[in-house]
């Protein structure tokens, strides 16, 4: 394993410059079940010194823990790091399993100082609106979030989970630097139709789940080896016949793993990566983790270059995949394509 620092690339056209890989944080204050916050805070550390600058978070994420959690880290490094957060899904403390999307502008408004306050920052570097309500025009909201870039509240503009068309029609009224989706050699539904609109625009594509939510480490092969409170136990892809039909799939991932020297892994997030040469756009995806090992293995994925013969075992994975991304796939692009 080597120290050296992943490389650099720009976060879309006119966006901030990051590192190729940036860094999930949700799991260090929830959905993955318990977590040791002081390795937490060394993984944010180790992460820095290896390259990574793109660091995500959200107010949903921990119902704003996660914000107050990475604010001392942000603070520390704000001149190195990129921060992105994200408004838009809104859960209510009395009922934090019913979940609601707000892309208001009264909403945006309350979200944006209520993140600001508990990241105790002055400005967000990148900020998303996190998932689409279908009943307010895309324009609508995207004209709020641009007020607040020109009151300085806000960098940059990012869209999550949007289809091509929402992207264009976000992109005509503001610049819109990135989209975050789920992308991975298990989830590629966005590219019939995000991926070229983000191609065409000058858009990096921000991959979440990339390890397709630590499946493809092969790190669990059934929802019922999680603990009671991850929430990956509510996803179609991890129960039931579905779960051992895709662990079936990560066979040729492990053999090209093998030839590598590397996990499984890596190979997927090296796909990820590859696909930034491959289809013409900046690619930064955020593998999310809360151990410096994993944060150190992941980054060391964005030296392996997979051959033409491995790209092409891995191709049919993710059409033979089993089950549905979400329970609800119409929060998702896929679900209103």
């Amino acid at each position: 394993m080597t120290d050296g620092k992943i490389a650099n690339v720009e976060l879309g056209t006119g966006g901030p410059e990051v590192g190729v890989q940036g860094l999930g944080c949700m799991g260090m204050s929830a959905a993955y079940g318990p977590t040791d916050a002081d390795e937490a805070r060394a993984t944010l550390e180790r992460a820095l010194e290896l390259g990574v600058t793109l660091f995500d978070t959200a107010d949903v994420y921990g119902l704003g823990e996660n914000e107050k959690f990475i604010s001392p880290f942000v603070k520390a490094h704000r001149d190195e790091v990129v921060l992105a957060t994200k408004f838009g899904i809104f859960r209510d403390p009395a009922e934090p399993t019913k979940r609601t999307i707000r892309n208001d502008t009264p909403y945006i408004r309350q979200a944006v100082e209520g993140s600001l306050r508990r990241l105790d920052v002055e400005v967000i570097d990148l900020y998303y609106m996190h998932r689409r309500d279908v009943n307010i025009p895309i324009e609508e909201t995207v004209a709020t979030m641009a007020e607040l870039v020109r009151e300085g509240k806000v960098k940059h503009l990012g869209l999550s989970e949007v289809t091509g068309g929402e992207l264009r029609a976000a992109h005509a009224v503001h610049p819109i630097a990135a989209v975050q989706s789920e992308w991975s050699l298990f989830s590629r539904d966005i590219e019939a139709g995000v991926v070229p609109a983000v191609r065409e625009l000058g858009v990096a594509l921000v991959p979440y789940s990339p390890l397709g939510r630590g499946f493809l480490t092969g790190s669990f092969v059934h929802a019922e080896d999680l603990t009671s409170d991850d929430f990956r136990r509510t996803m179609p892809r991890f129960t039931g016949g579905n779960a051992a039909a895709n662990a079936a799939l990560l066979e040729p991932v492990r053999a090209v793993a093998e030839a590598h020297g590397a996990s499984p892994g890596q190979i997927a997030l090296a796909w990820v990566q590859q696909q930034a040469a491959l289809l013409g756009l900046p690619v930064v995806p955020i593998p999310g983790t809360r151990r410096r090992s994993r944060v150190e293995e992941n980054t060391a994925a964005t030296r392996i270059v997979l051959t033409e013969d491995e790209l092409a075992v891995l191709e049919p994975i993710a059409s033979k995949v089993a089950g549905e991304r979400y329970a609800d796939m119409s929060f998702s692009s896929a679900g209103r394509e």
